[in-house]
């Protein structure tokens, strides 16, 4: 221990008595052995003697040889034992609070840094599964949503192709029934030609238009107005060396709007553009104007030559 340390140990008492002691006895074992061994180790002295007599006894029997006297084993000196000396009773040094309290507050730093640092990484793995989950949902709804609108493109491909389907359906039947009536009304127009009773000022003229109304209130004039409009909406440059003048003949069906509601070729010109530019003329000189009783007549039919434009 050292000056500064508050505990020293204590000098045994006895140590020189004990070392003398110790030396006393080693010294007088020391002397019995080597006594013992100087003592076994002389012979003894022997003396022979002759003795004669003349008259011949029998020898003396030869005395037995003396019988060597046991050794006395010396009494063992009783052994003092020393004593050990106690054992140095070493007193730890008392920790220093001040160390004792920084180690503390280490420990506590350290178990704080672990435990936030554990804390932010279950905060990591907590995002990160509702950011998987949150993918998940949006992949769902992105596909639920794909989904739906293919099914609504289809149904609305299937709307527009069932409506085209019934416009055309419809179309065909008004056709058909605007063709039904064209037909009906040319077979009337026939008769009636043949009768004498055409509505109209004679055969049609280069303006080819006869206007037809319902009853005998026909307007003479009326044919010839609609075929000065048409006319001037016919846009058709004339062939040259077309031979003759080959005439187009539309019947016509009106809408009480003045809208056309059907062109039907009857007759073709042999001329496939004038009768296209005709067409395309009657088309565009919609809407048809009233005759003089006051409404559109349902139909006519118009009847064009190409060199009279």
């Amino acid at each position: 221990m050292t000056g500064n340390s508050p505990y020293s140990v204590p000098k045994e008492p006895g140590g020189i008595r004990a070392i003398a002691l110790a030396a006393t006895v080693h010294a007088v074992l020391f002397a019995f052995l080597w006594f013992g061994i100087h003592w076994q180790s002389q012979q003894p002295i022997a003396v022979e003697a002759e003795v004669w007599n003349p008259q011949i006894k029998d020898a003396a029997p030869t005395p037995p040889e003396p019988t060597p006297e046991p050794t006395p084993v010396p009494k063992p000196e009783p052994v003092i034992q020393e004593t050990a000396p106690p054992p140095k009773v070493v007193t730890p040094p008392l920790p220093n609070p001040e160390i004792a309290l920084e180690k503390e507050k280490k420990r506590k730093e350290q178990e704080r840094k672990d435990l936030q640092r554990q804390e932010e990484l279950e905060k990591q793995k907590q995002l990160q599964k509702q950011q998987a989950e949150e993918e998940r949902k949006d992949k769902l709804k992105a596909e639920a949503e794909q989904k739906a609108a293919k099914e609504k493109a289809a149904a609305q491909e299937k709307q527009k192709l069932d409506a085209a389907k019934k416009t055309e359906a419809d179309a065909k039947k008004k056709q058909a029934a605007a063709d039904a009536a064209a037909e009906t009304k040319r077979r009337s127009d026939e008769m009636k030609r043949m009768l004498g009773q055409a509505v109209g000022n004679g055969p049609a003229n280069s303006t080819g238009t006869a206007a037809q109304s319902q009853g005998p209130r026909g307007d003479p004039g009326y044919g010839q107005k609609v075929g000065a409009k048409i006319k001037s909406n016919i846009n058709f440059n004339v062939p040259e060396g077309l031979a003759g003048n080959p005439a187009a003949e539309f019947d016509v069906q009106l809408l009480p709007d003045g809208s056309v509601a059907s062109v039907r070729l009857r007759k073709s010109s042999g001329v496939s553009g004038f009768d296209e530019a005709v067409k395309r003329a009657i088309e565009k000189s919609a809407p048809y104007p009233k005759d003089k009783t006051g409404s559109v007549p349902s139909s006519f039919i118009g009847i064009h030559k190409p060199k009279d434009q």
